[in-house]
């Protein structure tokens, strides 16, 4: 397989971003905003997730719910995938529709579906979604409404103990409410009433992430946000919180596979 390539297709829908990739490297825990739904083309991969460790192999559809931390590595040589990636609201917006009346759930419940007619579905929604024809918008409807609600109606794996506790939930909230804060992990522990070491080994027990990795990972999810709405980018690396544009750079290239500036250009 050959290095690293990640392709970000422009999307006939607002709020949907569309990413094929191809690649060898492992990933860092991290996490989305977003919902995800994705393909395996070639290869395979595993992952942990928050709903447990997991393997996908071409075919397979795989799936990741907003702020879920996850990781990915290749199994084997590398692995290739197309996925759409889902404002939340979106996602909310269709399930009122498929529920009719019904609640309906508010996550995805499992991180991998094998279902050969679900996947087919998929890479004609993907399709649709990349294609820019303005003669596909009602085919295209019909199928984001269907595989949407039949990937929500999947049975769900059996429950993974996943919830932070209250204290940590305090310390995630300090850095989630203001991601600029210059937070220290006295800051941290005030705000939970645990030790400074109690915060870092439970932080990391309960999202998998150290408090700083969970702080830059909500910079960079503010980064995204301002770039898509247009900012300039060495504005959004000062605005997130970033020391300057190549940190930022770094960081979201490391995340989401793409350049800031790739990115930017295909929402344009």
């Amino acid at each position: 397989m050959a290095k690293s390539q990640f392709t970000m297709r422009r999307s006939a829908i607002a709020g949907v971003e569309a990413v094929e990739a191809e690649t060898r490297h492992s990933f860092a825990r991290h996490t989305h905003e977003q919902f995800g739904i994705g393909l395996i083309v070639s290869g395979a991969q595993k992952s942990l997730s928050g709903r447990g460790m997991v393997e996908a192999e071409a075919g397979d559809l795989i799936t990741v719910n907003p702020n879920e931390v996850h990781d990915g590595a290749p199994i084997g040589e590398g692995r290739s995938w197309s996925i759409l990636y889902f404002d939340p609201t979106i996602i909310s917006d269709l399930m009122q529709d498929a529920g009719e009346g019904r609640a309906m759930r508010s996550e995805i419940p499992r991180p991998v579906i094998q279902n050969a007619t679900l996947t087919a579905r998929f890479a004609s929604l993907f399709a649709a979604i990349t294609s820019g024809s303005t003669q596909d918008d009602l085919a295209r409807e019909e199928l984001l409404l269907g595989v949407v609600a039949d990937v929500m109606r999947e049975q769900p794996m059996p429950e993974v103990a996943r919830m932070a506790p209250a204290a940590i939930h305090k310390a995630q909230s300090l850095i989630d409410d203001d991601p600029l804060a210059n937070v220290s992990l006295a800051d941290l522990a005030r705000e939970s009433g645990l030790s400074r070491f109690q915060v870092l080994r439970g932080f990391a027990k309960a999202t998998g992430m150290t408090p700083h990795a969970y702080l830059v990972q909500a910079r960079i999810h503010m980064a995204r946000r301002l770039i898509a709405s247009g900012m300039p980018l060495a504005e959004a690396a000062f605005a997130s919180g970033f020391a300057d544009q190549s940190h930022m750079t770094r960081v979201f290239t490391a995340k989401y596979g793409l350049s800031p500036r790739v990115y930017a250009r295909a929402l344009a």
